[in-house]
């Protein structure tokens, strides 16, 4: 065990064996969980710890809470052959403080969940409001672009996480270059035939060298007012 999961000197230990044993004080054999008396193997029944119910480790959390709100608990190891030392499996603890700690955690992860809500619907404001901006900043830039086509442009770039212009920090400041690199993004792909010839096999740089013309002249036409 790590030194984290190592028992405390005043937690009880109950062991998992690896085989079945007999009890010493009822003399019944068993392979379920014992506990160590005087170096003498007794089931949990013998030694009162038989009502406890078993929470494997894992969850740091609900262990946590289990085993503060029981009045009784035991940590529970078994002995590693690959790593020549015992090793926690988990602990036993009261059911009702099992499940009130149960019940806190599924708070705590609604809580969360109520949280990341509240989070995506404020970027998701955010979003907006950058989007808009950014296509008034389109407009302003290109007076001949259309404006539905300016929002359009705006939603596709302004996407938050896309990682297109958009959202670059230039993108996010509404540099000149950023918006413009967006607006060519969109004439690209909608005014010529560069997904054509990207689907004909030619050369990203080739196909785009092949319709930089077009290119500019679409914006030359949105930089000059309607």
């Amino acid at each position: 065990m790590s030194p984290h999961d190592e028992p405390k000197a005043d937690d009880l230990v109950v062991i998992s064996p690896a085989k079945a044993f007999t009890c010493s004080d009822c003399g019944t054999t068993e392979a379920g969980l014992l506990r160590l008396e005087d170096d003498a193997p007794h089931c949990l029944e013998c030694v009162d710890l038989d009502h406890l119910v078993f929470l494997p480790a894992g969850n740091t959390a609900l262990t946590r809470r289990a085993r503060k709100a029981s009045t009784l608990s035991a940590v529970v190891i078994r002995w590693s052959r690959a790593r020549k030392r015992y090793e926690r499996e988990g602990v036993l603890v009261e059911s009702p403080a099992l499940e009130l700690a149960e019940e806190q955690c599924l708070a705590d992860e609604d809580l969360r969940a109520r949280q990341r809500e509240r989070a995506r619907e404020k970027r998701a404001v955010e979003d907006v409001d950058f989007q808009r901006r950014m296509a008034g900043e389109i407009v302003r830039l290109f007076p001949g672009c259309d404006a539905d086509r300016a929002e359009a442009i705006a939603e596709h770039a302004g996407t938050r996480s896309s990682g297109r212009v958009g959202r670059s920090a230039a993108g996010r400041a509404l540099e000149e270059n950023a918006v413009t690199l967006a607006v060519v993004a969109s004439i690209r792909h909608l005014d010529t035939s560069y997904d054509e010839l990207l689907m004909a096999g030619v050369p990203r740089a080739e196909a785009r060298e092949r319709i930089r013309a077009q290119v500019d002249e679409v914006l030359d036409q949105w930089r000059r007012p309607r």
